[in-house]
């Protein structure tokens, strides 16, 4: 199958290898292909440069986002959650019919707080859209003809990739959306990760859920001090 991974952080790599490892035809999407190859620092988050990550996973194939939609039959939206929505609205044609897996959080970076929830990586991002509304359904209704799906953004990409990492993959993913057919394939494709626990949330509404999920799943990290999983008992 031809998948279309959108965006080059970590979790976006951790899907291109897995996906290229199940022997799949795996493109990648960024904005300016020449400028992301030529990045020499690490991001904000300490994640090496992409040409590093390009060089040992030759089978990659790095494209404009357009062409890459265009190209992939399954998508797969890994770009920050603060640049997504105006991303993914001018694609409208490539996208069209496509089912969109969608784990974008809808983050802002830096906000200005009475109350500032400190961080190992800074001031904790807030949240927008919140409670009312959520990055999914705002993608969706950018993209009327696109079969939009949350999920995956209840985990970190490494683990959603390797559930087997965590109790031998014996906790659970959620997904929802609107369109049967998506699921099904985002229900496949987890499957095919080595999830055995998914619990479908319904229609697309229950991604607000999900997206706010990001910041109990922020705080239990740091209690912990490890990755987790969480399991529906």
């Amino acid at each position: 199958m031809r998948f279309a991974i959108l965006g080059t952080g970590a979790g976006a790599r951790a899907h291109t290898g897995k996906l290229l490892q199940l022997g799949h035809d795996v493109v990648v999407g960024t904005r300016d292909r020449a400028a992301t190859l030529a990045r020499t620092e690490p991001d904000m988050m300490g994640t090496p440069p992409y040409r590093e990550w390009l060089e040992q996973h030759p089978m990659a194939t790095l494209l404009p986002f357009a062409e890459a939609a265009a190209h992939g039959e399954v998508i797969i939206n890994g770009i920050s959650g603060d640049h997504a929505l105006a991303t993914l609205a001018p694609l409208t044609e490539q996208l069209r019919g496509k089912p969109l897996l969608d784990y974008a959080v809808p983050y802002v970076y830096n906000p200005a707080r009475d109350h500032p929830w400190p961080t190992p990586w800074g001031v904790m991002p807030a949240l927008n859209p919140c409670d009312s509304d959520s990055l999914g359904e705002q993608i969706q209704r950018a993209l009327p003809a696109t079969q939009v799906v949350k999920v995956f953004v209840t985990q970190e990409q490494e683990t959603v990739v390797d559930p087997k990492a965590i109790e031998e993959g014996d906790h659970t993913m959620f997904l929802a959306g609107d369109h049967d057919d998506a699921k099904a394939v985002a229900t496949q494709l987890l499957h095919d990760y080595g999830w055995t626990h998914i619990v479908d949330l319904g229609p697309l509404v229950s991604a607000r859920g999900m997206e706010m999920y990001a910041h109990l799943h922020t705080a239990v990290g740091f209690a912990l001090g490890r990755r987790f999983g969480v399991k529906i008992v």
